[in-house]
């Protein structure tokens, strides 16, 4: 099982776009995928209660209880586990959460804050030796600003080549529990889901992300 996390010290990074879109994208291509939603806001427990279908599944843990009788609970029903953190979950908590991960993705907004916000994060990832890789959501096409926090943030870890561009069809497709992909297989949202996938896909299969998970059996 790979447990990926998705964390950012930034509210509104999209995290829990991220968790939504892929998990979706995995379950869509046949994978056992589980969601677990520790933001206290509950964005992605509500989306989740609005789909149709269950797939992928959710589980209800309490962050603070966290640890190995969840990831043994889990360990034989999912080939992926989705988690979604909240920006202020309190530090002792969230290094429980990051020592569980496999692969930490880290969605930054191209914005000064956010590149701030972000190193945050990474620096702590660092010193606990866990994999992780950044994601530039919410962009704007061809503009300098995105080039140049691409280009900041490759000097501080992996950045995926693809990024999620800014556009209308994630918060149209979230309001009913859906995603851009399920709504229109071939736009160019669907597209980058789909690239973005592959991107962390050929991370995981990385020596560091392989050796982590055969590790934990």
């Amino acid at each position: 099982m790979f447990r990926i996390v998705c964390n950012s010290q930034k509210g509104g990074s999209g995290k829990s776009t991220v968790c939504r879109v892929l998990s979706v994208h995995a379950a869509r291509l046949g994978f056992s995928v589980y969601l677990v939603d520790t933001d206290t806001q509950g964005t992605l427990t509500q989306w989740h209660e609005a789909r149709e279908t269950e797939e992928p599944r959710r589980v209800v843990v309490d962050q603070r209880r966290l640890g190995k009788r969840h990831e043994r609970h889990l360990r034989h029903r999912a080939r992926i586990l989705f988690l979604s953190t909240h920006h202020r979950m309190p530090s002792e908590h969230l290094d429980d959460v990051f020592e569980l991960a496999d692969l930490v993705l880290v969605p930054i907004k191209p914005t000064p804050d956010d590149l701030k916000a972000a190193l945050v994060t990474v620096y702590r990832l660092k010193s606990l030796g866990v994999p992780f890789l950044l994601v530039i959501t919410q962009a704007i096409q061809n503009t300098n600003i995105t080039a140049q926090a691409i280009a900041a943030l490759s000097h501080h870890g992996s950045v995926a080549e693809t990024i999620l561009v800014n556009r209308v069809a994630y918060p149209s497709a979230f309001t009913d529990g859906r995603t851009p992909q399920e709504i229109e297989p071939r736009a160019p949202a669907a597209r980058e889901i789909a690239s973005l996938w592959d991107n962390i896909l050929s991370y995981l299969h990385t020596g560091t992300v392989e050796t982590r998970s055969e590790a934990r059996g």
